[in-house]
């Protein structure tokens, strides 16, 4: 069964036992661990086990977990505020999902890995996710996920698309190229085919509708590819759209890249070996930047996916 988990650090307790004393500095973290666990609980997570200073939780849902971890660092920031300096912690939080195994109330299994080698990853005050976290969660309540990109992960072959979630007042989240929002869910009396998503894909030899049933889409220069671009900055297979489960994603598997440009941004997004979140409107330029062509190479449309440009 496919979990949710989250690790949250509590960061600074190397000043804070320099500051307060063995005895007091342990109390205070003590304190703070037992009332993570408390959060967890009350917004439907389940503690499975404290590490020191970090607790490890669990969520059957993603979008609980997007949730809970947002009201933790809501609740800790009204802490902060409170407390005297030294006793101040910064809390951080990371996100993943998948098959977890559960042995005698402890937990194994690539997502608790990610999961904290994802909260050392992120800053005082943050929540990374990895992407398969945000694409379950669908609609979670006052929070964006900023995309980050796809980075190196410690005991990771793979590099992962990663995502922090803004967890704070939306009209101060800073504007950046790939911030996201959750859209409204789809009905569950939604056909299989509305379900799935629709991307509609024109370039100068055709157009097409894809569905989410029929991903892979594959482009590229070769006339075996669904997408087919003859242009020699084009590699034989240059690129994927796949589906993943309430959102399409493209990924750039050239040699020499790949330009997005949705429509509203200010500059387009580079993919070079990387992935990101198709969503909206706009044009896809392949081999070269859009500034290197007369006209658009591709152009796409996607409706019936769960994330929209915020």
């Amino acid at each position: 069964m496919t979990t949710t988990v989250a690790f949250a650090d509590l960061s600074g307790s190397t000043a804070l036992f320099e500051s307060l004393g063995n005895v007091q500095a342990t109390e205070v973290i003590t304190r703070l661990t037992q009332w993570i666990g408390e959060v967890a609980l009350e917004e439907g997570g389940r503690v499975v086990k404290k590490l020191g200073d970090g607790v490890l939780m669990r969520f059957e849902r993603a979008d609980v977990a997007v949730h809970a971890a947002a009201q933790l660092l809501r609740r800790h920031a009204e802490h902060l505020a409170q407390w005297p300096g030294p006793a101040a912690l910064q809390l951080r939080v990371g996100l993943a999902s998948g098959e977890v195994l559960e042995v005698e109330g402890d937990c194994y299994g690539e997502a608790v890995n990610v999961a904290a080698r994802l909260c050392e990853r992120a800053g005082p005050s943050e929540i990374w996710a990895t992407e398969g976290t945000l694409v379950r969660a669908q609609q979670v309540p006052r929070v964006r996920f900023h995309r980050l990109g796809t980075l190196d992960i410690r005991g990771k072959v793979e590099r992962l698309v990663l995502y922090r979630v803004d967890w704070g007042d939306p009209e101060a989240s800073e504007a950046a190229e790939a911030v996201t929002q959750q859209a409204q869910l789809v009905s569950q009396f939604a056909t299989m085919e509305s379900l799935a998503g629709r991307v509609e894909l024109t370039w100068p030899e055709g157009a097409r509708t894809f569905t989410g049933l029929d991903t892979p889409v594959l482009i590229g220069r070769s006339a075996e590819q669904h997408v087919w671009i003859n242009d020699p900055h084009v590699s034989r297979q240059h690129a994927r759209i796949d589906w993943r489960g309430t959102a399409f994603t493209l990924t750039d598997t050239s040699s020499f890249g790949t330009w997005l440009w949705f429509d509203g941004s200010d500059a387009p997004l580079v993919l070079r070996r990387d992935a990101c979140l198709l969503h909206g409107r706009g044009r896809i330029s392949l081999g070269v930047p859009f500034e290197g062509r007369t006209d658009p190479v591709i152009r796409f449309a996607v409706t019936g996916a769960s994330m929209r440009i915020s």
